[in-house]
Order: structure tokens, then sequence, then C-alpha cells
């Protein structure tokens, strides 16, 4: 007898609603997982994961030639075809079976197609109506905004999906769109010998520091990469030779293929939201529970809600709202206060996110200009990473430049950005100095091993100043 009741139904199968189903049902329920494409999502196909194997050989390859020794072993160019592989190895070949797998240790059940909300608690998949006694979690992600410019849509134009899953490298590629994915693909396509055209009407790396985006900047240049920013297209053709792109200030770019990294919209057009009261198309609106505002039964976790489309942000997201629609399910206690077990409180001023150009940027929490325009009153510290002695055992003339941002009422730091080789790593001890709201005067005692990158801590905080 096939089951349709469930406490709980996730539309999407994605590294979100996964942990949605997951957390729901280590709190007592049972949960149904429905998944149109593949179990795992974009993160595990198309996004996270093969975009940085796609990276990761230039870069390494890079971080070779950066130290003696190993800069006169390494003699050969990368073999571009083995980094495909690579990235196949991967996706599993774009094969779902181990997450379904997972799924099924889980006691998670798996429905396959298209799901459409028909009504309260209530979605359809393939004329088969499954109901949920509690809750409707909504986790259908985000596709690329196709912007409207004449003749881009019949252009057959690449998107993030496209880039990170091509099966050879083109001769050129033109990308439209200057955010994180235009970044990261640039520098990977260019590892690979491909001619690449960055086309930026309001530059690279919005939001970032100042100093981070120039870093970013200058190593694209140097990789051979054509910045063309403070310009769009107005028009993109089609040719027998590949896409011929108009630009407003009248000049043409001319390239094998066309990426569009413009931004992203919400896969909330074909799900049902009209059936329930809510608009088709449109991002949806969540308390610090991912309840979606107005009901009692319907949540929204990841890219959809719109909070912080990252992967890792959609995960801590979706650990909240599994607990909570157990906890609410079963009568027990909800602890929706900031910090509580039942929120994602660090979405709004605490979120560590890394581009992984080469240098790469990371950073959490508020970026200087950002934690003025909240209001605060803040002192930056900066310091030139390439003076640590870890960086310099690290790469022969290591460049790299950290940001500290202290919130003076309180002495915490509210923001910090990385950028250099590797710095990701060391994201992560600032997410929980930020998150932990850990004093100036205690990080003191946070003692960095020496020599590691990590002394930069030492050098932050020296250039602060120790409290009296």
């Amino acid at each position: 007898m096939v089951t349709t009741n469930y406490d709980v139904i996730v539309i999407g199968a994605g590294a979100v609603g996964e942990n949605i189903a997951d957390r729901a049902v280590q709190g007592g329920l049972k949960a149904l997982i429905i998944e149109s494409e593949l179990v795992g999502g974009e993160c595990s196909y198309w996004a996270c994961m093969p975009s940085k194997v796609l990276l990761r050989s230039g870069i390494a390859l890079r971080a070779a030639q950066a130290v003696a020794g190993t800069r006169e072993a390494v003699t050969g160019d990368l073999d571009v075809a083995a980094v495909f592989a690579r990235r196949d190895s991967f996706t599993h070949d774009w094969d779902d079976k181990s997450q379904v797998d997972w799924l099924d240790s889980a006691h998670i059940d798996l429905v396959r197609g298209h799901a459409t909300i028909t009504g309260v608690k209530q979605v359809t998949v393939d004329g088969t109506v499954y109901t949920a006694s509690h809750a409707v979690a909504v986790s259908t992600g985000s596709a690329a905004l196709m912007p409207d410019i004449p003749g881009l849509a019949d252009s057959a134009p690449w998107t993030s999906r496209d880039a990170t899953s091509a099966k050879s490298a083109p001769a050129s590629l033109a990308i439209i769109g200057g955010g994180v994915v235009a970044v990261e693909m640039a520098t990977a396509y260019a590892s690979f010998g491909t001619q690449v055209t960055i086309i930026a009407r309001s530059g690279l790396l919005a939001g970032q520091e100042p100093f981070a985006v120039e870093a970013v900047t200058d190593a694209l240049k140097g990789f051979g990469v054509t910045l063309r920013l403070g310009t769009s297209p107005t028009s993109v053709a089609r040719t027998g030779t590949g896409v011929e792109l108009r630009l407003g200030d009248g000049s043409t770019v001319s390239a094998a293929e066309v990426l569009v990294a413009t931004g992203r919209v919400p896969r909330t057009t074909d799900l049902g939201l009209e059936n329930i009261g809510l608009t088709p198309g449109n991002w949806l609106d969540v308390d610090d529970t991912m309840l979606v505002k107005g009901f009692d039964w319907l949540y929204a976790c990841g890219d959809v809600n719109h909070r912080a489309l990252l992967t890792h942000q959609g995960k801590y997201q979706a650990r909240a709202a599994g607990d909570v629609i157990a906890a609410r399910a079963l009568g027990q206690p909800v602890a929706d206060q900031p910090w509580g077990k039942h929120v994602a409180t660090a979405d709004h001023e605490m979120v560590p996110q890394v581009t992984f150009s080469d240098p790469e940027v990371a950073s959490v929490g508020l970026t200087a200009d950002a934690a003025k325009k909240a209001g605060y009153d803040i002192r930056v510290v900066d310091y030139n990473i390439g003076w640590i002695a870890g960086a310099s055992v690290q790469a022969d003339d290591y460049k790299g430049q950290a940001r500290m941002v202290v919130d003076e009422k309180r002495g915490v730091i509210i923001g910090v950005t990385f950028v250099g080789q590797d710095v990701s790593e060391m994201l992560h001890a600032a997410t929980t100095a930020i998150v932990g709201e850990v004093p100036i005067e205690r990080l003191w005692h946070a003692v960095p091993a020496y020599p590691t990158m990590n002394e930069i801590w030492l050098r932050l905080l020296e250039g602060y100043g120790r409290p009296a």
C-alpha cells in the first residue's frame, strides 16, 4: 500500500531539503522528500562541489609554482581533460544513487516528480495527492536570472549549470556579471587556457571590502582575463563561430560561448503558490524559525527565502526548521529567541562566505561600510598577511590582506575579511569569535600557533591595542 500521509513533506532534495527531513525524522516524525531532478541538488551536481573541483587544479598548480623547489619540479601545463574527469568523479557522472541510499539509511521516503502545492498541507505529484499532518517545507532553491537583453535567450547562453558541467573548455568565453559565479568561473576557465572576458556594469564582487576586490581584479588581469567594467550588453547574437555581444559603449565582444551570471531567481514559478494565496515566482518571506509569514504550516529554507544564498547557510536554516517542526508537532517548547535552537539568528549579520578566486576572499559579518550604514561605532584594523611568518612559508612572495571591524561600544568583532592564498581555512575562527561575541580582551588569551597563518589574529589584536 502506498503511503500518502506524512508528518512533514519536504519539496526539494538538495542539501537543504535533506537536512530538514533528517532533523524532523531524528525528532520523531515521518518525512517524505520530493525531488524532480537529482537527490543531492544544485550544490552536489552543478554548484559548490563541481565548481570548486574545477578551480582546485589551477590554484594548486599556481601554489606549487610560488614555492622554490616545487616551482622547478613543475614543468608541465595543466591537464584540462584530467580536471574535467576529476569533476565527473565528484558528481558521480550525475548519478544520485549514493544520495538515494543515504535517504534510505536515514529513513526518509522519496518520491520523484514535480511537486505542486494544491491546498493546505497538500502536495500533488503526478496525480497522487500527499498530505502532511504538520508541515510542508519548500527547499527548491534558485535558478540563474536571465536578464532581458535582446537576443540573449536565443543565443544558447550558458548558466552556471552549463559552466560547471561542460565537457571541455571553449576557446573563448564571455561572462555577463561580476559576482561570485562570474569571478570563480573566470578563474577556472582562464586556468584552462580559455580567453575570458568579464562584462560587469557594477564591477566585481559587490559588497566585499574594496581591498579584496582590488586584489581579485589584479589577479584576474594577471591570468589574462579581459575586464569590461561599467558597461553591459545591449544585444547578443549567435553567429556561425560563436556569439557576438554589443555593449552599451558601442564596442563588441566575440566569444565561443557566453555565460550569464547576473544573479538568481527563486524556483517558485510552478510550485502552486497561487493555490495558497501566494504569488508564483516570488521569494518566500520567513521568520527566524523559517515559517513563511502568514502560515502556521508552510516553511521555506535555503535560497528560496532569499536570506543568504549560500549552501552552508541554507543547511543551518534547515537544521533549525527540522527541529522546530518536530517540536511544534509534538507539543514541545520552542526556543525561538535569538540564538535559540529553533532560529537562524546568524543569517542577519554573521554570515560567512568564501569566493574561491585566486586569491581567495573569505569574509564573515559586516564590512566596514556595512557596519557604518548599520549605525555601529566602529574601529577598523588592517594588516598585511604577507608579513606573517606562516604566510612566508606558504609562498615565497605571499600577498594577502586582513581586516578586522570592531564594535567599539561592546568591544567585540563584528566583521573580518581575508584575501590571499588558502585564507578560507582561517575563516571559522573569525566566525566563532563573531558569533560568540568574544570580547577583545578575552581574545588576547587565544594564542595562535607559530608559525601558522593564524598568527594574523595576534597582529590584528596588536593593531587594535590591548584593553587596559
